[in-house]
């Protein structure tokens, strides 16, 4: 028979391992992330011939008192002809271990650290393709074939990639449970390999100088909107991801300044963490163009049906369409990945080029180092960047480079 001392005393183990009461009901006790046990209670039993076994909650939240008086209801339904199990399901009132429960829980956790982005779309996600089917079952309960069932709905539609991405993202809620002592363990590793595989697409970009030079005459070209086409010609300056730049807000800029800046706020990043894009001279003189005509609203590229929201996410996308260039040609994303390669070919520090990215820094410290000391550096590269653009867009094959590979940014 157990007592709270014994129950007390029980270490975590490498694997988890079991703790008898009598009677089939046991303790399971298991090593947390954090090097800590988890409790569960379990009864085991055999209903119709079939060994099953029954939750009864975790200690010390269920009590050892609470667990026997579970166990002994849930032999009395057994004397009946009744499988416990069912009659806990179907009389179940408490919600807060459901899938729904657990993962609006998560989501609550994640837009603290993420980008509001970033989080809207794992809850469309979840909302559109994983709650409606699984959502009212106990996170516990759902099996890994359930799982697959709802992730095959998906392929079935050819999204593959949504697929995969909608299985990490049970993934993550299926640990926050486990942590959280509401399931034991992550069904989604029994589903390595049971999706179709995402073929490997970078996004298009034009990387090949003499063509970005005639890119960035097309977009000096553009007749649209004005506000679109000042978003087309500081998308390159910036090299910033869309949705960052399209709703981009007048208060996050200095312009006036002796070193003029972008200060987007961590809830409109993708990694959470705020970011600081260094203006260069030719960024200034097309922001400070706009500033005299969008002054009055919110945002720097509003949308045209209201002016309290920000430009569509398909605008950049479908003006470069309009430009002539296809989308296996160039996207507005794509103006990262331009950056990224001719600025490493150029020779600057990668180091620089990933923060000016806002890439996520593994390293803590080395994160903090490069965000305290490196603008400077970044500062310059910026600069010389937009001169670059410059050359290119006046048509030179062959544009010198921007800095030594011997000197400094």
């Amino acid at each position: 028979m157990l007592t709270d001392a014994r129950i007390h005393a029980a270490k975590p183990r490498e694997k988890p391992y079991k703790l008898f009461d009598g009677g089939g009901l046991y303790l399971l006790i298991a090593r947390q992330a954090d090097g800590n046990a988890s409790r569960w209670w379990r009864l085991k039993y055999r209903f119709s011939g079939k060994e099953k076994v029954l939750a009864l909650g975790v200690y010390p939240t269920v009590t050892l008192k609470m667990a026997r008086a579970a166990a002994a209801d849930a032999r009395k339904a057994l004397y009946l002809g009744v499988d416990p199990s069912v009659e806990k399901a179907a009389a179940r009132v408490v919600q807060s271990d459901t899938l729904r429960a657990v993962a609006e829980e998560w989501l609550a956790m994640q837009s603290k650290a993420l980008a509001a982005v970033t989080v809207d779309k794992a809850r469309w996600m979840l909302d559109a393709y994983i709650l409606p089917r699984l959502g009212d079952k106990l996170i516990s309960e759902i099996k890994a074939p359930e799982l697959l069932a709802a992730l095959r709905r998906i392929e079935a539609k050819g999204r593959h990639e949504t697929a995969t991405r909608a299985k990490q993202r049970v993934g993550q809620i299926m640990r926050y449970a486990i942590a959280t002592g509401r399931a034991e363990r992550d069904i989604t590793q029994d589903l390595r390999g049971a999706l179709a595989p995402v073929p490997t697409k970078n996004r298009a970009a034009l990387t090949d100088p003499v063509r970005v030079g005639e890119l960035l005459r097309a977009v000096d070209g553009y007749q649209g909107e004005a506000s679109t086409a000042a978003a087309l010609r500081l998308a390159p300056l910036l090299f910033v991801r869309p949705g960052e730049l399209r709703g981009a807000e007048w208060r996050e800029f200095d312009l006036d300044g002796p070193e003029p800046q972008w200060r987007i706020p961590a809830e409109r990043m993708k990694m959470g963490t705020p970011h600081i894009v260094p203006l260069a001279r030719q960024a200034v003189a097309i922001l400070t163009g706009l500033r005299e005509v969008s002054h009055s609203t919110k945002f720097l590229f509003p949308s045209l049906r209201t002016r309290d929201r920000p430009m569509s996410e398909n605008t950049l996308n479908a003006a470069l369409r309009r430009l002539g260039y296809t989308s296996d040609e160039m996207t507005a994303h794509g103006f990262r990945a331009l950056a990224s390669t001719l600025l490493n070919e150029q020779g600057f520090s990668p180091d620089v080029i990933e923060l000016q990215l806002a890439h996520k820094e593994r390293n803590k410290v080395r994160a903090a180092y490069n965000r305290a000391e490196r603008l400077a550096e970044r500062r310059k590269m910026m600069q010389a960047w937009a001169d670059y653009l410059d050359a290119l867009r006046a048509g030179g094959n062959n544009v010198v480079t921007l800095r030594g590979r011997k000197g400094a940014a």
